[in-house]
């Protein structure tokens, strides 16, 4: 027995040395590290650490975002994922695990007489004074068990990465909701810009509809020519028209909110009272570092480089020898009268058997090269979800600052045209203007109040991406 263990043990060691003989792990990528600051400005703390609904302030839009996470079909398909990945977690720790199972068999058999066996069963006592039947039963009840015992760590790592691969999709989830958060907020601040400047074209219609009065009062002074009274009724007209394209952009908007919110078309509750005196909210940055805490993209990729590195580990354990012991325990006869007379009827087995790869090993080569090739590649996927988060974060600064000297200005821009509509009025009326000038201004006054409504949208819109840069929205 001693020597039969010290035989085994050196074939261990044989198979230890030849899986040693593997490819060596592919270059390791560099992380470059983040800037400590967001465009030379720190803060105190990070917006995204505020709760969605906390962050937004609108009653009817915290209602909708509530709607949306618990009702937006993306969302339940990511939970259903996650579900997938959970399961795949039990299988890897199952996989730890002795199995075990039980089962019951019945059967003939019949060999022939001029055989080995057929020869032997003639000439026995299957009991004493009873031959061995011609035609022999098999009968066996038992169970059965076997377990790969997990020598170098293959199995540890598989359930490892399938546990990294269960962060990864709640976190694949967490980054849904952010980008529905936002969705839902953008979209909500579009329709309260087109319903006000829906207001604005209906208001600039009622205008144009008094001015074109006025000019036809004086084409019958034959003070204008009827050309006056048509480009009049032209603006008139074209005011109309852009009145329905805007009132289509609604119907767009709200069905693409429902869509979001996985319900049919219908009306989307908000208030539609001047969206130009909102507010938009104050937006912390805290430092860079905090986005790899708080952003979903950068956590689950930092996951999936976890799961690739366990891969690895698992893949290189392939080129080793495994150990696997199978047994076996039940009762088994030639007839159901005889299945439980022990110990006569009793059967079992132990087996334990090491095997390893040693000729033609070039499956799981491949296997382990595209192991590593897949770990280089999530470190590349994290190093850009970084310099993606980063990146994002500055432009979304920028274009907060930004918007909000377009927005001071184009205000002044509005309040300038607005008073030189009074005053083209005033003029055309004792003829110091043309009407020309009349239409012109009336133009610039439009197009001014909707960019001005637009600004104050767009306004709205990087603040909330600015949180979504950050990571804000799924907490």
């Amino acid at each position: 027995m001693f020597n039969l263990i010290n035989k085994a043990i050196i074939v261990m060691i044989c198979f230890y040395i030849i899986g040693c003989q593997i490819p060596a792990n592919m270059q390791q990528v560099n992380i470059r590290p983040m800037p400590v600051k967001f465009d030379n400005l720190t803060d105190s703390g990070s917006a995204a650490s505020i709760k969605w609904a906390q962050y937004f302030t609108d009653k009817n839009l915290v209602t909708l975002i509530d709607t949306a996470i618990k009702n937006n079909l993306e969302v339940l398909i990511t939970l259903q994922e996650i579900e997938i990945a959970k399961n795949n977690v039990q299988a890897a720790k199952g996989r730890l695990m002795p199995s075990v199972s039980a089962g019951i068999g019945m059967g003939i058999e019949k060999v022939g007489l001029f055989t080995s066996q057929g020869a032997g069963d003639a000439s026995a006592d299957i009991t004493p004074g009873n031959k061995v039947p011609e035609i022999l039963g098999d009968q066996k009840l038992g169970f059965q068990a076997s377990w790969e015992v997990d020598v170098w760590g293959k199995l540890h790592n598989l359930k490892k990465a399938a546990f990294s691969r269960y962060l990864s999709s709640v976190e694949v989830k967490n980054y849904v909701v952010t980008n529905l958060v936002a969705e839902v907020a953008n979209t909500y601040y579009e329709l309260l810009a087109l319903d006000n400047q829906l207001q604005i074209i209906k208001e600039t219609i009622q205008l144009q509809k008094n001015a074109l009065e006025i000019v036809k009062v004086q084409k019958q002074a034959s003070v204008v020519s009827e050309l006056a009274v048509k480009q009049f009724e032209a603006d008139v007209f074209n005011s109309q028209g852009f009145e329905y394209e805007i009132v289509q952009k609604i119907t767009e908007s709200e069905n693409r909110m429902n869509f979001l919110l996985g319900r049919f078309p219908q009306n989307i509750a908000r208030d539609k009272s001047n969206f130009i005196d909102h507010i938009p909210m104050q937006v912390r940055l805290g430092i860079p570092a905090e986005l790899l805490a708080m952003r979903p993209d950068i956590k689950q990729a930092e996951f999936e480089l976890a799961a690739a590195k366990c891969d690895v580990a698992a893949a290189k354990a392939e080129f080793y020898p495994s150990l696997g012991i199978s047994s076996s325990l039940g009762f088994q006869a030639f007839k159901p009268s005889y299945l439980f007379n022990t110990p006569q009827s009793l059967a079992y087995s132990l087996l334990g058997e090491f095997a390893g790869p040693l000729v033609n090993r070039n499956a799981i080569k491949a296997a382990f090269k595209n192991a590593n090739a897949i770990q280089v590649e999530a470190m590349y996927n994290y190093q850009k979800a970084i310099l993606n988060g980063f990146v994002e974060v500055a432009t979304e600064l920028s274009n907060v600052n930004n918007l909000d000297q377009f927005y001071k200005l184009k205000t002044k821009q509005v309040e300038s045209l607005t008073k030189s509509i009074e005053i083209s009025n005033d003029l055309f009326k004792s003829a110091r203007a043309t009407y020309l000038e009349v239409l012109m201004t009336q133009r610039d006054a439009l197009e001014a109040k909707l960019e001005l409504v637009d600004a104050k949208k767009k306004q709205f819109s990087a603040v909330t991406n600015i949180y979504k840069a950050l990571g804000g929205g799924w907490n």
